[in-house]
Order: C-alpha cells, then sequence, then structure tokens
C-alpha cells in the first residue's frame, strides 16, 4: 500500500525528471541554434536532484551529450548510486 509520503516522493520524482528530460531538450534545441547554453552544472544538478533517468532518457532520445565521457559515464553512476541509497533508506524503514 502506498503512503502519502510514498506518493509524494514519486510525484517528485516525476516531475524532476521530467525537468531533466525537457532541459536536454533545450540545450540541443540551443546548441543547433547557436544560443547561449544551459550549463553541465545544472545538467548534473537536475540529475542529482532526482531527473537521473530523464536526463539519460533525454541524452540518448536528443542525441545530446552522447560523446562526452563525463555524462556517459557520470549519468549511469548517479542513477545507480540513487538505486543504492533508495535500497538502504528502504531497507532500514521497512
Amino acid at each position: 500500500m502506498v503512503v502519502e509520503w510514498q506518493l509524494l516522493i514519486i510525484l517528485y520524482l516525476l516531475v524532476m525528471n521530467m525537468i531533466a528530460f525537457g532541459t536536454m531538450a533545450a540545450d540541443k534545441r540551443k546548441a543547433r541554434k547557436g544560443k547561449w547554453r544551459v550549463s553541465e552544472k545544472t545538467l548534473f544538478l537536475e540529475a542529482i536532484l532526482g531527473g537521473s533517468i530523464g536526463a539519460m532518457i533525454g541524452m540518448y532520445h536528443f542525441r545530446h551529450k552522447t560523446k562526452h565521457r563525463k555524462f556517459v559515464l557520470g549519468m549511469p553512476t548517479i542513477l545507480i548510486t540513487q538505486i543504492g541509497v533508495a535500497l538502504m533508506i528502504s531497507y532500514w524503514f521497512i
């Protein structure tokens, strides 16, 4: 049974992943037009704050940052770390 706090966490993660996906799309669009870009710090921060899946889907969907080793290795590392932390927390509280 999903309780209220779990629902809030799920909603938060959905929103963060949509934001990260949208930011990847916006940065790719800006890159094509030669405009001011979204910083790499922002892209990684959104992933760290819970948007790692959306960032990775955005990377590969828009073929953006896929040649940058920092992103190809960094985004999955963030996701794996988040899964590990979530498992540890769930083990302690359940």
